[in-house]
């Protein structure tokens, strides 16, 4: 499924969104395809296992931080971006500029320390936005389920255009996230096709509480449009 748009206005220019998917771009394009994907992972991803084997404190924010503005591809930063772009704006909508930020980086660490937990002596790099986008995602759910979000659904010759109530869309999203995390029990993000699902899952957990925190003027409230 690809969410292609919602119905959802927005009172405030979504700038923080935009300077987020920018920032992801910029880092992936001027540093990490000069210096090579690989070179860059090695230099800056997140390492559980150094970081519950002795990483200092100042070492591990760093990479935890850095992590979530590296993607291992194209297609792993236009995905992370592109669900970004749909949902981000409502939630920094929401919460206002400065607790957007606040918010979507909090999300991110508590992605990367769930993961962390379930794979402590994992050698394996990470990297990617995931965690943080699907903070976000997790925020979308408590305040627009009524949402209608237009999705493509790749069916071969048959692919269709179909509009989905958002509590669906990221209900079917998070089992996804739980059903692939359990199948395939490989967690990491970039090698192998490996994806961090246990990431996933502690972001958009995260989110879904979080909101409730950093919400401004009481509960948003979905539009329905005929």
């Amino acid at each position: 499924m690809l969410p292609l748009y919602d119905d959802q206005p927005t009172k405030r220019f979504p700038g923080l969104t935009i300077l987020l998917i920018a920032l992801n771009v910029w880092i992936f394009v001027s540093w990490q395809l000069r210096v090579g994907i690989d070179r860059s992972v090695m230099l800056a991803a997140l390492v559980p296992a150094e970081i519950t084997h002795g990483a200092s404190l100042d070492y591990s924010i760093a990479h935890m931080l850095a992590s979530m503005f590296m993607h291992g591809s194209w297609m792993h930063l236009i995905g992370n971006m592109w669900f970004m772009w749909i949902f981000g704006n409502n939630i920094e909508d929401a919460t206002g500029h400065f607790r957007f930020i606040i918010f979507y980086l909090i999300c991110g660490f508590a992605a990367d320390a769930a993961f962390i937990a379930f794979s402590p002596n994992s050698n394996v790099p990470m990297i990617g936005a995931s965690g943080a986008v699907s903070g976000v995602l997790g925020a979308y759910l408590v305040l627009h389920p009524q949402a209608r979000v237009t999705t493509l659904i790749p069916l071969g010759i048959f692919t269709r255009l179909i509009e989905l109530p958002a509590f669906l869309f990221l209900l079917l999203w998070i089992a996804l996230q739980v059903l692939s995390q359990l199948a395939s029990q490989v967690p990491e993000r970039h090698q192998g096709g490996g994806v961090a699902y246990l990431a996933h899952i502690g972001g958009f957990l995260a989110g879904l509480i979080l909101i409730f925190f950093f919400q401004k003027g009481g509960r948003s409230r979905s539009v329905n449009r005929y």
